[in-house]
């Protein structure tokens, strides 16, 4: 699976990075960026949950 990042939603709570820091990281300006692309199906979890649980929904499965 293969996450992306809507940078015009996220507004770097850095929810998705508390779930799954192997998978996210903040940009310079504090954005989410995918650190593994694609996500490794063993962390696929996680990384579900972060999508489910982005406060802005910047995150979408592709």
């Amino acid at each position: 699976m293969r996450v992306e990042v809507d940078r015009d939603r996220c507004e770097g709570n850095a929810v998705c990075l508390g779930i799954a820091p192997d998978i996210f990281d903040l940009d310079e300006n504090d954005y989410a960026v995918v650190k593994l692309d694609p996500v490794p199906e063993g962390q696929e979890e996680l990384a579900e949950q972060s999508i489910a649980e982005c406060p802005r929904a910047a995150l979408t499965q592709k």
